[in-house]
């Protein structure tokens, strides 16, 4: 028989079998498609030796006036700017203590216990000392004045950290240190940090009527919750929020050393919501939107502190302090009613999405007296979480629960090829870790979830929206912000313990490593549906290599086989294929064959090499059938 040339269908579909796909892509990894035809995707490297503390699940760019760049990254534990590659702490300070801290000091024991009446505060929380004398010995005024991270919490009114000097080195005390650092101590608290981790069972809302831990008795809290910030712009400003929490402001004016400051503090504050679920500005008429918020007493004259998850409020148009309705100004709130919490909002041109966890509502603006409408679009779809939306040039995309949608003016359901790997392997108790994310130079839009047997994430999806095909990988991203205002993607992730800003799409590597286990896989293949034996004896590879590395780039070819679908495969040959690769050798003979790629990596069995970026074309097969037994 003549060489036969392969085309396969572009996408991976794992809806099937890997048999019933025949002609198509069953499995990938750190791959996607482009025209059609699968290739390796772009590597990452560090934005920045720089690290930051606490898993980053936020980003946002913008840029001032003067055409200052910054990014906004909000983490588990604090709220950084970074400019020129440094990560400037803006943490909010939830309390001050004034001339009313002492410590206790062991000999021996590096433990400083602190005392003051009614801290507030949690394990991990910051607190930054001053004014502390000497305890005498070791521990001296420079080693207590600086911000400690809190190591217990013994009471209500003491707690402990370990001390360190100003490199920090560990300082442990000795006999002479039996002061107690005089009368003089401040101390300024850091807002309470958050949870890496989504707990179950936190209060009325967190489900749909009856269902898993809907109506806990248990409350609300933003101390025992997984952490999310949102976080916008109200013109070079910024306005911060992490869930459940109260709503902060950062003036661009004071300068990057400044903090944000609580709402309520902002000059001219007027009845400012003390917590919410989310913050957004609505761009188009300028108003600073909270959703879920503390609603107004009914008395007027104060926010009650009771978060109502349904309730949404507004600013003053071009006013981010006033927050009081009245007939002369364009401050207001309404309550949706369908669903129990509202999940999230995204905002694009026209109007602000918002889901609650039944449903869909787009909010527009529609002026005085009124100032905004809600329309319900949708009941029976919800988000699988606060950042599993995202806006794209081809429309809203969004994840719920059991599928994938559109929204650009009108709802649609998004086709998905690996539907039931992404929801049968999915870890629902961790699902408000699943965000969206957008690589529009690829025209990609995915999600990254962790799977059903990890707390973190530790895979994703990608839609190619221009050309309607799906991918999957395994990859730990835990916040992703296109080019735009930044060039190049970011993501944040962990590497060796240590927290770190990436820059995605760059050269073809893993931060200066080979990329691992990169690799696309076909379904299945046969002749005449699998009646006949099939004799394969060469193989005509087609392949591009786009990497940095040369003619020294190199991937594999892989040919499993197998006589029935029920069958393990068989691996017969793998063989390493180069730019000047004419031919691949081989003898098999079975029923159905599967073709495998995989790429360079740091498996010295695969002749590891950096550098590695590819392209396959169309690969041909010299075949006959060989008989029936």
């Amino acid at each position: 028989m003549p060489l036969q040339k392969y085309i396969f269908k572009p996408g991976i579909d794992r809806e099937g079998t890997d048999y019933s796909n025949e002609g198509g892509w069953f499995d990938a990894n750190l791959i996607r498609f482009r025209k059609g035809r699968p290739e390796k995707i772009g590597g990452w490297i560090k934005a920045s030796s720089s690290t930051y503390l606490g898993i980053a699940r936020a980003l946002h760019a913008w840029i001032d006036l003067a055409g200052t760049r910054y990014l906004g990254l909000g983490t588990s534990k604090k709220y950084y700017v970074e400019l020129g590659s440094v990560f400037h702490d803006i943490t909010p300070i939830r309390a001050t203590t004034t001339n009313g801290i002492t410590f206790s000091a062991t000999n021996g024991s590096s433990t400083i216990t602190a005392t003051d009446s009614s801290h507030g505060a949690v394990a991990g929380d910051f607190v930054t000392i001053s004014g502390a004398v000497s305890l005498g010995g070791l521990v001296t005024a420079a080693v207590l004045n600086q911000e400690y991270e809190i190591a217990t919490i013994p009471s209500v009114n003491t707690y402990t950290f370990t001390a360190k000097d100003t490199s920090g080195t560990t300082v442990t005390a000795n006999a002479s240190d039996s002061g107690n650092g005089g009368a003089g101590v401040d101390g300024a608290y850091q807002i309470n940090i958050g949870l890496d981790n989504y707990v179950q069972g936190t209060g009325w809302g967190l489900d749909t009527w009856g269902a898993s831990t809907f109506g806990s008795t248990s409350s609300l809290d933003v101390t025992n919750q997984l952490r999310l910030w949102t976080h916008d712009n109200f013109g070079e400003d910024l306005v911060l929020n992490p869930r459940l929490g109260g709503i902060y402001y950062w003036d661009e004016s004071g300068g990057i050393t400044a903090r944000a400051v609580a709402l309520p503090d902002v000059s001219g504050a007027n009845l400012a919501p003390t917590k919410a679920l989310q913050v957004l500005t609505s761009e188009k008429d300028r108003h600073v939107i909270c959703l879920g918020v503390d609603p107004i007493n009914d008395a007027g004259t104060a926010r009650t502190g009771v978060l109502d998850s349904m309730l949404i409020a507004w600013s003053d148009q071009e006013n981010v302090a006033e927050w009081e309705p009245t007939a002369t100004n364009t401050a207001g709130s309404l309550r949706i009613s369908s669903g129990s919490q509202i999940v999230g909002g995204l905002t694009s041109r026209e109007e602000v999405l918002i889901w609650t966890d039944s449903s869909l509502y787009a909010m527009q603006f529609i002026g005085p007296p009124y100032t905004f409408s809600v329309n319900l679009i949708n009941h029976g779809l919800g988000l699988i979480g606060p950042k599993a939306a995202v806006n794209t040039p081809n429309g809203i995309f969004w994840m719920d629960r059991k599928g994938f949608y559109k929204y650009s003016g009108q709802l649609e359901l998004v086709p998905c090829s690996v539907h039931s790997y992404i929801f049968e392997d999915i870890n629902d108790d961790q699902s408000y870790k699943v965000f969206g994310f957008l690589n529009k130079q690829f025209n990609e839009v995915g999600w990254f979830y962790p799977s059903s047997s990890n707390l973190e994430i530790d895979r994703y999806a990608v839609y190619n929206y221009a050309e309607a095909t799906w991918s999957i990988g395994q990859l730990s991203r835990y916040a992703w912000l296109d080019e735009g205002v930044i060039s190049s993607p970011r993501a944040t992730g962990t590497a060796s313990s240590s927290e770190y800003l990436y820059l995605h799409e760059s050269g073809n590597d893993a931060d200066g490593s080979p990329m691992e286990d990169v690799y696309i896989e076909s379904s299945d293949l046969d002749l005449e549906d699998g009646e006949a034996y099939t004799f394969i004896r060469r193989v005509i590879p087609d392949v591009r290599f786009t990497g940095s590395g040369g003619s020294d780039q190199t991937i594999n070819f892989v040919l499993k086989s197998r006589n029935f679908p029920g069958d393990s495969l068989t691996t017969d040959t793998t063989q390493t294929v180069t730019s000047s690769t004419q031919k691949l050798d081989t003898r098999i003979r079975a029923r159905q064959l599967t073709f495998r790629i995989e790429s360079d990596d740091d498996n010295a069995s695969l002749n590891a090499r950096s550098g590695v970026g590819w392209r396959l074309g169309d690969t041909r097969f010299d075949v006959k059938l060989d008989g029936r037994r």
